[in-house]
């Protein structure tokens, strides 16, 4: 591997193109707004969504899919609702038949309830696929401080190429070939951040993210996952850092709405999408579908869709009849 293309000029996207690209490879940035993408190339920032972290000279920011065409590895780190569309156009272009795909997008398509990796796979049927997840913040990483991550692969000896090729002291890879599991982890623990956001006021946080846990497992293992992975660092890793990090959007998301602000009111005002907003709508369809008790996505899902008053919401969390507790 020699070439990287990343798909998707947002804050993630920004972030790894100025951490890989620090030994001097080439990148391609690709972004799909053009006038902004024009001033990400001639100012080295992308002040829109990740201000103050420099982009060196070997990143190519462009509004064209031309640089995949020639890329060893591409990176997908576009919304989750676009998702399939970009791959559409990628495919369109063409890249090399010996490219690897990684998405690093966490999320479930609505409707279909499928996994990042799984459309990847129905558009490039023929290229190998890998994921990476974890818990990781953007400014973060962008800004020098150490992570860990896990990059996911049914070939294991692909997981370990991309380990060795972007991994670095700051930025710690695992490798695992439980693809399913590490997708859901890293799509289901935004829908319990805006959860964990709401109930900031409440005092009832830690006890509201252990519940999550417990759902995310059980769902999580619903729809084909492993417990074991789920307690790692794409599962309960990811979901500790984004419902305590103030960094996190979906975290923000939730503040916003336990201080009375209408879901439409705070998506206008982000620049970013909150992944957790989406994939409520899709893990509460997926819950149904398979017959899980998800209480606390339930209730999620009543307050962003449903316009139920969030007191109203927690008195029906809380008030659920008691058992015992269950993992």
């Amino acid at each position: 591997m020699r070439r990287t293309a990343i798909i998707g000029a947002g804050s993630w996207g920004t972030a790894l193109a100025a951490i890989w690209a620090t030994d001097g490879r080439p990148i391609s940035l690709w972004g799909n707004d053009p006038e902004r993408i024009a001033r990400v190339q001639a100012s080295r920032e992308n002040p829109d969504y990740l201000p103050g972290a420099r982009l060196p000279s070997n990143v190519d920011a462009a509004h064209e899919f031309a640089g995949c065409g020639n890329a060893d590895l591409v990176v997908f780190v576009t919304p989750s609702v676009a998702m399939r569309q970009v791959a559409t156009r990628v495919r369109v272009v063409g890249i090399k038949q010996s490219a690897v795909l990684l998405s690093c997008t966490k999320g479930i398509e609505h409707g279909a309830g499928l996994r990042m990796s799984q459309i990847l796979e129905e558009i490039f049927p023929s290229h190998t696929i890998a994921v990476l997840s974890g818990p990781n913040l953007a400014v973060e990483v962008a800004g020098g401080l150490p992570t860990a991550t896990v990059i996911g692969c049914a070939d294991e000896s692909c997981a370990a190429d991309l380990q060795a090729f972007l991994g670095s002291e700051l930025f710690r890879i695992y490798t695992s070939s439980d693809v399913t599991s590490i997708e859901l982890g890293g799509a289901l623990k935004n829908v319990f951040a805006v959860a964990a956001g709401v109930s900031d006021g409440l005092g009832l946080k830690a006890a509201l993210v252990t519940r999550s846990l417990a759902e995310l497992l059980r769902l999580g293992s619903a729809m084909g996952g492993s417990s074991r992975t789920f307690y790692g660092l794409s599962g309960a890793g990811d979901l500790i850092a984004t419902c305590f990090s103030k960094h996190s959007r979906n975290r923000r998301v939730g503040e916003r709405l336990g201080r009375a602000e209408s879901l439409a009111s705070i998506q206008a005002d982000m620049q970013m999408v909150a992944e957790g907003v989406p994939t409520t709508r899709s893990a509460f369809q997926c819950a149904r579908r398979l017959g899980v008790e998800t209480p606390i996505i339930d209730q999620v899902h009543a307050v962003l869709y449903e316009g139920k008053p969030l007191r109203a919401a927690m008195q029906d969390l809380l008030g659920r009849d008691p058992k015992s507790e269950r993992l």
